[in-house]
């Protein structure tokens, strides 16, 4: 295959999707001279509610404010813990050191890769405050138990479920119920506005709080009357932002089922693959197969890399030669200079360790066509067996 033909044949790890009628919808808004937070962001926020059951929702600039102002509405900050996951974007313990709050990583489980609930207890002190669980890649962890545990040991629970938009537990869609609860809307995301994020709060008082956050800490009264009462930031959304939105959600439905299919399609190649084996194996470790829960945001892997003689970033370069995006999501946090240099340690969470290392994302996107999941895992299975070692 030429340069040309390889680049033109490029599967990206993910792409957005925009049709032409939410262009146009864009073209509009900037020409009606109000691109700014106005109605379009109203508009949006009040379709959110709605999808959510009616529960208040307020729209950001980004996933990481969102996260940020929900433990700021719960009144975390200096001396708190916060207790979390290691595999995550490293967001999700960033915005706890911006409130000035501790993150304490708690292992993950090995399956679902999500932060293990069954160890969360025997870390919780008199000074943990919350618990920060993230759903990666669109798989929630076991809400009862979550919730379970957070009334027991008197917790809030703000969940980072920025893959998570459209995702369910028990037939309820995730944000229609529980506590504190963040989305992202980034690029990359099922649902996006190219940068933005949304937090779905428990009632108007912590919406009108979680409004001054985002604004500079503002009220407005009157015709000119101001009040500045908290210490706010600059984190509102566009209505640019908003009406990619609002048309993103009529199309959401359809980019879920397409989603899934992929989904499917994956498991299918893989299952084929491994019937062809001698040893009833492949170098790799497969997601759990949840098309009940999941929204199927990513499809990663994790390499089993103590079977190979190439570490991940090869076998990403060579799948890249091969026309083949890949993602990493995520090192383990702890592995950060900023971490630890805290006092953090790898070694204190094993398991998202060898995650953290091995742990690779393929191509998962609603406009893939129907053989390139084929040829994802052709692909990647040919260069994983010439690395295979002996």
């Amino acid at each position: 295959m030429s340069a040309a033909e390889l680049a033109r044949s490029f599967i990206p790890f993910t792409r957005p999707n925009f049709d032409q009628e939410t262009i146009d919808a864009v073209g509009e808004v900037l020409r009606s001279g109000w691109v700014t937070s106005g109605p379009k962001l109203a508009e949006f926020e009040a379709a959110l509610s709605e999808y959510f059951g009616g529960r208040p929702v307020r729209c950001f600039a980004n996933g990481t404010a969102t996260m940020k102002i929900a433990l700021q509405v719960a009144g975390i900050g200096p001396g708190d813990e916060v207790i979390t996951t290691p595999i995550s974007w490293v967001a999700t313990a960033n915005v706890i050191l911006s409130v000035g709050a501790k993150p304490v990583f708690v292992d993950i489980d090995p399956a679902t890769r999500n932060i293990d609930l069954r160890k969360i207890a025997a870390t919780i002190t008199p000074k943990t405050r919350a618990i920060m669980p993230v759903y990666l890649a669109g798989l929630p962890v076991d809400m009862d138990e979550l919730y379970a545990l957070s009334i027991k040991h008197g917790l809030r629970v703000i969940e980072d479920a920025a893959q998570a938009f459209g995702s369910s537990w028990n037939n309820k869609k995730i944000g229609c119920f529980g506590d504190l609860v963040s989305f992202s809307f980034q690029a990359n995301k099922n649902l996006s506005t190219v940068e933005g994020g949304c937090l779905v709060l428990n009632n108007p008082m912590e919406a009108t709080l979680s409004e001054k956050f985002r604004l500079q800490g503002l009220t407005r009264s009157g015709m000119d009357g101001m009040d500045v009462d908290v210490l706010g930031g600059k984190d509102n959304l566009t209505d640019v932002n908003a009406v990619i939105g609002l048309h993103q959600l009529k199309h959401l439905q359809a980019f879920q089922a397409r989603r899934t299919v992929l989904a499917r399609q994956y498991f299918e190649q893989f299952r084929h693959a491994l019937a062809k084996t001698k040893s009833g194996t492949l170098p790799l470790e497969l997601p759990p197969e949840n098309y009940t829960d999941s929204n199927w945001h990513m499809f990663q892997v994790a390499l089993s890399l103590d079977e190979l003689n190439a570490d991940r970033a090869q076998i990403m370069s060579e799948l890249k030669d091969q026309g083949i995006g890949t993602g990493v999501h995520y090192p383990a946090i702890t592995g950060f200079t900023l971490y630890k240099n805290l006092g953090y340690r790898l070694a204190d969470t094993p398991i998202a360790e060898r995650i953290g290392r091995s742990i690779l994302t393929l191509p998962l996107f609603p406009t893939m066509a129907d053989g390139d999941v084929d040829r994802i895992v052709a692909t990647l299975l040919a260069i994983l067996a010439q690395h295979h070692k002996a």
